[in-house]
Order: C-alpha cells, then sequence, then structure tokens
C-alpha cells in the first residue's frame, strides 16, 4: 500500500482529541484507529504490536543479525486530530496531476488560493489531496502515521538490514498531552524522531519554550443607573490588560525565530472575565521575559484598581528541545544524510510549535522531528500530495540504512 493511499484509509477514522476531557485518551474514540494500527503492525511482521489502556500504540523490529550492535531507533507519530475544526466525516479529495492552481473545495465555498500557500505552484504534476472545505484533513499527523507504517512495510519485505526500531503511535498530541504516559524505557528506543513537521526534507529540533497563561479579572457589578465611582467592568479592564502587552509581538505579525504572546480566548461579563493566552519563544530569556511582562502588567492594574482585581496562573507546556540534541548531533547528521539520499536538499528549520519529540527529549529520548509533506494543517485548507508522502516515507527507510 502506497503512503497517500494508507492516509486516506487513516483519515476516515474520526479520532479528534477532547480539550476539555480529563480522561487519557481524552476521547474513547481515538481507541479506533490504535486497535486499526496494532492489526495492520501484526499483518506486515511487527509481532509485539500492542495497545496500552491510555491508547498509547507500541511495537518493536528486531535487529537483523550482525546489526545487534546498533543503537536502537524510534519512530513517532500522534493519532488524533486537533479539535480546532471538525474531524469527522472526512472526506479526501484527490487532485490527479494537479495544475498548480487555485482549488475550489466542494460545495463549502472555500478556495485552497495560491495566493495564501504560494508553494502550491511547485505542486504542478503532483496528486494533490485536500479536504472538500467542511472538515479538516487529518494529514496531522496521519500523514506521519501512514509513512512510517509504509516504511516499516518496505523494511520488512525487502530485507534491508538494520538495527532495532521501535515505533510508536501517540493520542492527544493536539492537546499537549501526547508525552504524558509514553513509557519511554518500554518504548525501548535509543534515539527518536517524530514525524510530524511539514516541509518534506524538514528536519527540526529548535522548537518553541512555551507556557499558557490565564488570567482572570475581578469586576464589581452594579445596577448601571447608579454604577458611578462604584462599578469596575472587568470587560473593560481586562482589555486595558492587553492594550499594556506588545501590539507587535503576536502570531499575525511574527515568523521565524520571532515569538508572540497570543490571546487565545476571552470569556466574561462585567463581574469576572477570563482571559487565556499562550506565550511562545525560541529563546529562554526572552521566553520568560515575555511571562514577566504579563506579571508586570498584572501589577500595573491591581497597583490602579485595587489588589486582586486581577490575577494571572502560568503554566509551563514544554521547553525547546535543541539543548537536548545538542549532545548528540549523530541524529541530524543521519537525517540529513538519508534526507540527500532521497533526492533533496535537507532543511532545518525552527519549528513555531512543539510536539511529542520536544517533551520526549526532556523524557530521556532525544527526539527531532521529521517533515510529513502536509501543510495547513489544523483547518480546512489541510493539504498534501503523495509524491510529498512518498520522499518523506523514502527518507524514513533511509534513515534506517544510515545509522
Amino acid at each position: 500500500m502506497k503512503p497517500y493511499e494508507r492516509l486516506i484509509k487513516y483519515v476516515q477514522v474520526y479520532t479528534t482529541s477532547d480539550e476539555h476531557s480529563e480522561t487519557t485518551p481524552t476521547a474513547a474514540r481515538e481507541f479506533d484507529l490504535a486497535h486499526m494500527l496494532v492489526e495492520e503492525m501484526k499483518k506486515i511482521g511487527i509481532t509485539d504490536a500492542h495497545v496500552d489502556d491510555k491508547c498509547y500504540v507500541y511495537g518493536s523490529i528486531p535487529a537483523t543479525p550482525g546489526m545487534e550492535d546498533k543503537p536502537a531507533i524510534g519512530f513517532v507519530a500522534h493519532m488524533d486530530t486537533a479539535p480546532d475544526f471538525s474531524g469527522e466525516h472526512v472526506q479526501p479529495v484527490i487532485h490527479k496531476n494537479y495544475d498548480g492552481e487555485d482549488v475550489v473545495l466542494g460545495d463549502s465555498g472555500r478556495v485552497l488560493s495560491v495566493a495564501d500557500f504560494p508553494h502550491l505552484k511547485e505542486f504542478k504534476g503532483r496528486t494533490l489531496i485536500t479536504t472538500d472545505g467542511t472538515t479538516l484533513l487529518g494529514a496531522d499527523d496521519k500523514a506521519g502515521v501512514a509513512e512510517i507504517m509504509c516504511a516499516m512495510e518496505r523494511i520488512l519485505t525487502e530485507n534491508i538490514p538494520h538495527g532495532k526500531i521501535c515505533i510508536g503511535f501517540t493520542p492527544d498530541e493536539e492537546v499537549g498531552a501526547g508525552a504524558d504516559y509514553f513509557d519511554v524505557e518500554h518504548f525501548g528506543a535509543k534515539y527518536a524522531y517524530t514525524v510530524d513537521g511539514d516541509l518534506e526534507g524538514g528536519i527540526e529540533y529548535d522548537n518553541f519554550n512555551a507556557s499558557a497563561a490565564e488570567v482572570t479579572v475581578h469586576g464589581n457589578n452594579v445596577h448601571p443607573g447608579s454604577a458611578k465611582d462604584i462599578m469596575v467592568n472587568s470587560l473593560t479592564v481586562g482589555m486595558e490588560f492587553h492594550g499594556l502587552l506588545p501590539k507587535d509581538a503576536v502570531p499575525e505579525k511574527t515568523e521565524g525565530y520571532e515569538g508572540f504572546i497570543h490571546l487565545t480566548n476571552v470569556q466574561g461579563d462585567v463581574a469576572e472575565t477570563t482571559m487565556e493566552y499562550i506565550i511562545r519563544d525560541h529563546d529562554m530569556e526572552k521566553f520568560h521575559a515575555k511571562e514577566d511582562l504579563m506579571r508586570n502588567a498584572v501589577a500595573t492594574i491591581n497597583e490602579k484598581y485595587g489588589e486582586g482585581t486581577i490575577e494571572i496562573q502560568i503554566k509551563e507546556s514544554y521547553l525547546n528541545m535543541k539543548s537536548k540534541i545538542e549532545d548528540c548531533m549523530e541524529i541530524i547528521d543521519w537525517a540529513k544524510e538519508a534526507t540527500r539520499m532521497a533526492g533533496i536538499a535537507p532543511r532545518e528549520v525552527p519549528i513555531r510549535g512543539g510536539t511529542d519529540g520536544a517533551r520526549l527529549s526532556f523524557m530521556g529520548l532525544p527526539c527531532p522531528n521529521l517533515g510529513t509533506g502536509g501543510f495547513g494543517f489544523h483547518g480546512p485548507y489541510e493539504h498534501i500530495t503523495a509524491e510529498g508522502m512518498e520522499i518523506c516515507t523514502q527518507i524514513i527507510c533511509n534513515i534506517v540504512k544510515t545509522v
């Protein structure tokens, strides 16, 4: 089975994780794909494939004779899709011999445009896979799952010599919990790669430091007819707080290594308002400076309106894996060589986000990220090409040959 064919099969399984759930996995439906993968893994010869009670799928391929001294290498991808947009009833659309122009996405009224995604021009002549405009596609990260599965099948059927290979598929990555119950010791790899990026040939190991901040504003609600010098409107105080933050340090105005403070949700009324933020920066010093900037803005508001008017809670999400990867750069060198073997130039790019690999690296499993060939993740404009997936699959095979 080709990688894109596996992707088409997997995206039709509803696995959206639930950001409001306190269970693991956050949605029982994630088990549907997990069980499917275990069955497929066993069919291709991964005899120890299994899923645990937390919906983590594990399997391994023993080293071929004479290769037992090679370091055990792992490949990891996540099975869930993002709750940002519907992941149910996905109907992928295949555009063979794509013409490099705008694509009308079914009857949704949405258009996948070259103006918004200039790289589409480079895909002319390829087989482009899109959504019908009513759901996301799920290439994030079912493309990674499909590429790992196809690579493992080829390694086994083509009898490619290799050291021990470990495979892991996780739930709940999209809600920040993908590594929560990942059993690194049971997994058995010395090094691993998440296959969860975009650019084919992309090699990522410099991700954001990340934290989440919840700001609560306490107001004083009285009848507006007699509110003078008594009412404190938490909504307007919240807007005043937000106005103290840098206006250009936001996602829509930053790129590359530029960090940001991103307001993601506001809920409230006159009496109380809650504002949710995420804080991101590759540089640790700048990252903490952004956190301190928010704390200072809280202090400014409390000084004006009274102590306790506004509160902030900041919780660390994940840290930049670069500090852990720098001690074992051979895993980056293997990925670069594997990419060149696939006929394309390796591209080291910063991750403007995070992966399971960032957390796994701090759990003792150095784990950079590889591209899947997909773009436009988390929404109806998500797309990928069959040819890009083939390249990414070959890179995985080449890593196994290179180690």
